[in-house]
């Protein structure tokens, strides 16, 4: 693909957005998503930490990771912003929003692209110094110590806008990093090494988060996304948001959520981690559909759906197709261990509701290979699927099914992968077991021990990762890397020296335990 082609299709996506403008200014930098366009336009916390940035006059453009990263090498073409075509390189400051481990890859191949040094101790004063940021802080970016200069931890609303205003106000590097150090999650690998600091918290006058585009190219395409609530109340031991690590839940009221989505929004995504327990909900998705939005809720709680039924019935009055929610655990036992307070009750009920109100699908998320797991829980989730199949009719009933991955800041750190192969075994059963009852999706155990052993890393994991993208940038480029860390450390970074660790985390570390967890949401 020709230089041209590869820009105009940029141009085009940007044409189709509508939104925020942009001003150019003398405080110029770039706001970089490691994923794909599609991907980066869904991120809540991406879109508004650029508008953030722009409502306090810093001339914040965006960037992605190509859809096709080879096709822009082999044309010799930079990753350039939206906004204005400038590549990468030419910036001072870029800033990274990072939302979960294997991103490092895109973030590596992004650098790559754009001949940017990837290790911070091989950058010179003309290349860019990276900011990073995102979900990821939540657990631990440990893994990537080699390639920032420095780091917001936490929720960033508050803190961006000195951090990156301190960057152009410093007379040298020293004393921007002086500034970011100062600052609430204000991380400096290079000094601070392991010892990270409590995360910061937005003030509620941040809140709720909102889209500041729609992007007909997005995932959810042409979609207002808007944070009904932030945090959660619950104590899952495998999430890393947690009751315990993010001080609760904060819920935003139905008016100002409201008083918040524009008029041409004609596709609403309510968004949090426990929206579900927002006691407005019910009455809010009335409001909208009455309005003739179609919504959209993420991270629907089986317990609260079954209890509360009017939340499927005004989701499917607006359109929805997929009634979607999670139960984690292959068996009640596993449920219970996790504190996930789900039961087959909830979960006939949700299915239920999905038949009876026309869903065309319901689809569930859970995690093979949690800690104590055995054969006999997995043969517990066959039968009780294809009872629930049954009981979901017509809808089809499809299992997302991921690998259980240790993260760090949860009861569950520490815990080793299940293993590839076991994996891998215990998924075929599943599928044997389910065959014409109920579609499996499952999630790569090769990439899913990866993510673990970059959770569970530190900067020797994320190196090589880079030394396995050089390599060639296969999983057995990738394995045989991360295999030989794995020979000849083990993992000075491997504990938290940090007030952020759950109180849980501190007293299994105490008495000899390690504890670990899956991807929130």
């Amino acid at each position: 693909m020709s230089r041209r082609a590869l820009l105009e299709a940029i141009e085009r996506r940007r044409a189709s957005e509508r939104g925020l403008s942009f001003r150019a200014g003398n405080r110029r930098m770039a706001v970089v998503y490691p994923s794909p366009y599609r991907a980066g336009m869904s991120s809540l916390g991406f879109q508004r930490i650029v508008a953030i940035l722009r409502e306090h006059g810093i001339a914040a453009e965006r960037a992605f990771l190509p859809d096709d990263v080879a096709a822009w090498q082999a044309a010799g073409q930079s990753v350039v912003t939206y906004e204005t075509g400038t590549p990468l390189e030419d910036f001072p400051l870029l800033a990274v929003s990072f939302a979960y481990e294997a991103e490092l890859v895109g973030l590596l191949q992004l650098l790559h692209t754009c001949r940017i040094r990837p290790l911070r101790e091989e950058r010179t004063e003309g290349d860019p110094m990276l900011l990073l940021g995102g979900p990821i802080s939540m657990a631990s970016p440990a893994f990537l110590e080699p390639f920032v200069d420095a780091a917001l931890l936490g929720e960033g609303e508050d803190v961006v806008v000195p951090a990156v205003a301190g960057f152009f106000d410093a007379e040298t590097r020293e004393g921007w990093l002086d500034t970011v150090s100062a600052l609430p999650g204000g991380w400096i690998p290079e000094r601070d090494g392991a010892r990270f600091p409590i995360p910061a918290q937005a003030t509620d006058a941040h809140l709720p988060a909102r889209s500041g585009w729609l992007a007909p190219e997005a995932e959810l395409s042409d979609m207002f996304l808007l944070e009904g609530e932030r945090g959660c109340h619950r104590m899952c031991t495998f999430c890393v948001m947690r009751r315990t690590t993010n001080g609760g839940m904060r819920l935003v009221s139905s008016d100002r959520i409201l008083e918040l989505i524009p008029e041409e929004a004609r596709k609403v995504g309510l968004v949090g981690a426990a929206i579900s327990d927002h006691p407005e909900l019910p009455a809010l998705l009335g409001t909208l559909v009455a309005s003739g939005r179609q919504v959209s809720v993420s991270s629907l709680r089986a317990d609260r759906v079954a209890r509360r039924p009017e939340i499927a019935q005004q989701l499917r009055a607006s359109g929805a197709r997929t009634l979607t929610t999670a139960s984690d655990g292959a068996s009640e036992r596993l449920r219970k261990s996790m504190k996930k307070g789900t039961t087959e009750t909830h979960l006939l009920a949700c299915g239920q509701q999905a038949g009876e109100l026309g869903f065309a699908v319901f689809k569930l998320y859970m995690m093979i290979g949690v800690p104590d797991e055995t054969d006999d829980d997995i043969d517990e989730l066959i039968r009780f699927t294809r009872e629930l199949a049954q009981a979901c009719r017509p809808s089809r009933l499809a299992l997302g099914v991921a690998p259980f991955v240790a993260k760090r800041n949860t009861p569950l750190d520490g815990l080793p992968f299940a293993g590839i192969k076991a994996v891998q075994r215990r998924m075929k059963r599943l599928e044997r077991g389910l065959r014409g009852a109920a579609e499996v999706r499952p999630v790569s155990a090769r990439w899913a021990w990866i993510e673990h052993e970059l959770a569970q890393g530190g900067p020797e994991s994320g190196l090589a990762m880079m030394h396995g993208l050089a390599a060639g940038g296969t999983f057995g480029d990738y394995k045989r890397a991360l295999a030989a860390v794995a020979a000849s450390t083990r993992r000075p970074w491997a504990r938290f020296e940090a007030p952020m660790v759950d109180p849980e985390v501190r007293r299994a570390g105490s008495s000899g335990r390690r504890t670990g967890t899956s991807p929130p949401g």
